[in-house]
């Protein structure tokens, strides 16, 4: 109980930040402008929608601008996306072009005051810390809201095509920004959901954006196999993940999963419940839930996992089957609470085997919480080399 206890507190510590009131910066400024165009512009995906002045701690030299861009659903239809983007005011001392980091988010929630770019204005972003790290080291930084965060509809929650989409299409708008290079060496990071933002994007960004010059992606904790993830997370801690898991599938396959066949009265309030809420508020609120309390039937999610039309949804998020081109640095926890650790271990190894330069270490760090901070403090140093085109060597073969 006392490991539970501490844990807690630590959750408490890096997510539990107070919620936005409807009338603070987060909540109101500038509301106007997550409503997308109707319709919305011609363009392709990345094509830069608007932008405007965005903050960032004052301890932190560095101008920020709120963007709104073009990037596809998983079905491959444009829809708008917004995110923050982060230059540091002095210039770029590292030869060539200033770089630009993708970063992926980890878990925010499913609501719209969980946006990044509504925390990030107000000092609530629980990741503030890296991304200021990131800056502090010289580069650009463009954070994703990913889909549905901010503007209409539900977070499609680790959705693989539209987390790699928002991830990739938000730095190629960044670079039609006067302050970004717009042929700059490119990298991604995220950590968590993040992980599995930035593990996705490595291996379609050779496809989906050819123009960019990605030269490496630092992968944290990447939850690859979300069948297995929602096996590990249900009645658990972290229960409210699966949930927020199973709300965005439908809000990603709306012709294809209704979760009012499948709830109970109980499952459905939750369902229309965390659709408005941060990750601060579910965690504690459905703690050690399990999934079979919410179904029609009774049955746990995972045994609708094996029929359709689910197997086949959730088996196209899977992780690992596309080697990437790029460089990758994947680093996950041996005691990790929340992404099982094979997890990240064995999306690398699939990886090596298609061919890929991977490079994987485990953390020791205990928890999926703990272990955040050590992959910033090993996946940073890793990024620098690989955008400098020397990333070192690949382990395949060793982990």
């Amino acid at each position: 109980m006392r490991r539970l206890s501490v844990l807690t507190c630590l959750l408490a510590a890096m997510f539990l930040a107070p919620v936005p009131a409807p009338g603070s910066a987060a909540a109101s400024a500038s509301a106007d402008f997550y409503v997308p165009p109707s319709p919305l512009p011609a363009g392709e995906h990345g094509t830069l929608v608007r932008h405007q002045p965005s903050v960032v701690p004052a301890t932190l030299l560095a101008s920020a601008r709120r963007i709104m861009y073009l990037s596809e659903d998983a079905r491959g239809s444009a829809i708008a996306v917004t995110g923050t983007v982060i230059v540091p005011l002095a210039p770029w001392l590292g030869g060539g072009q200033r770089p630009v980091i993708g970063f992926a988010p980890g878990t925010q929630g499913l609501g719209d005051a969980c946006a990044p770019s509504k925390l990030l204005q107000s000092g609530l972003e629980y990741e503030e810390v890296m991304i200021a790290t990131l800056v502090t080291a010289g580069y650009a930084v463009v954070v994703t809201d990913y889909e549905g965060l901010g503007t209409p509809g539900v977070h499609t929650y680790m959705n693989r095509a539209s987390q790699a989409h928002a991830l990739l299409d938000g730095v190629r708008a960044a670079q039609d920004l006067p302050a970004v290079p717009d042929a700059g060496p490119v990298g991604l990071y995220g950590y968590s959901q993040g992980g599995g933002a930035a593990a996705a994007a490595a291996e379609v960004e050779a496809a989906y954006t050819t123009e960019l010059d990605v030269r490496g992606a630092a992968i944290g904790a990447p939850p690859a196999d979300l069948a297995d993830v929602g096996r590990s997370l249900d009645g658990s801690m972290a229960a409210a993940f699966l949930g927020y898991a199973v709300v965005g599938l439908e809000a990603a396959y709306p012709d294809q999963v209704n979760l009012d066949d499948y709830l109970n009265e109980r499952g459905e309030e939750l369902a229309d419940a965390v659709v408005d809420e941060c990750v601060w508020e579910s965690l504690p609120r459905y703690a050690f839930t399990r999934s079979s309390t919410l179904t029609e039937d009774g049955r746990p999610v995972a045994d609708y996992l094996v029929e359709e039309p689910f197997v086949s949804l959730v088996a196209d998020q899977r992780i690992g089957s596309r080697p990437p081109q790029v460089p990758t640095f994947v680093a996950h926890s041996l005691l990790d609470d929340i992404v099982p650790y094979p997890q990240g271990r064995q999306m690398a190894r699939e990886w090596c085997a298609g061919g890929a330069q991977v490079r994987f270490e485990t953390i020791g760090a205990p928890t999926h919480v703990l272990a955040m901070p050590e992959f910033g403090t090993r996946a940073v140093p890793w990024l620098a080399r690989a955008l400098n085109g020397r990333p070192g060597a690949a382990n395949c073969g060793l982990f």
